[in-house]
């Protein structure tokens, strides 16, 4: 299974999701200020990294585990799920994907921090308001990315794409 979290800017929640996802961060304790400021791209990635997929490593369960920025676009994650579906129907490709937006996890406090850490480079009030919000909503991505572990381990057809959309619904592509 090929796993893509997503998010706005691909630098905050997507990153937490797939550090939890490969036990980089604790599922059953909220981390420290600075484990979260530790985890590889957190807080790093500027807006000409939008669209660039970010490979993350392999689960326990060899599922690879990647990240991407989608901006504003609508058409982005769509795009991908059709090119998928469209390289396995030609060339008998045997693979699943998970697309898992990691958008609805974000409160106001992390969007603020992105904001004021990304775009206005102000880290002396972005990065406190970032950790505060991480840890605001911690347990919500820990919670998403369970999820999307036990749909990998419960998928079993020949190829497929899941969607976790904006409201937490699922959507199977094949």
């Amino acid at each position: 299974m090929v796993i893509i979290y997503n998010c706005y800017g691909g630098t905050h929640s997507s990153i937490l999701a797939s550090a939890i996802h490969l036990k980089n961060l604790p599922v059953n304790q909220i981390p420290t200020n600075q484990e979260i400021l530790k985890v590889e791209y957190f807080n790093k990635l500027t807006y000409s990294d939008m669209g660039r997929l970010l490979f993350h490593g392999v689960d326990d369960e060899g599922n690879k585990v990647y990240t991407i920025g989608r901006g504003i676009s609508k058409a982005l994650v769509p795009a991908m799920r059709n090119l998928v579906i469209a390289l396995c129907r030609d060339n008998g490709i045997n693979e699943h994907f998970l697309f898992v937006n990691c958008s609805p996890t974000v409160p106001p406090l992390m969007t603020m921090g992105g904001f004021f850490s990304r775009a206005l480079h102000m880290d002396f009030i972005g990065v406190p308001l970032l950790i505060a919000g991480t840890k605001q909503t911690y347990y919500n991505i820990t919670k998403l990315v369970e999820k999307s572990k036990e749909i990998c381990r419960e998928n079993s057809q020949k190829y497929l794409v899941i969607n976790v959309d904006e409201k937490g619904r699922l959507s199977v592509f094949n």
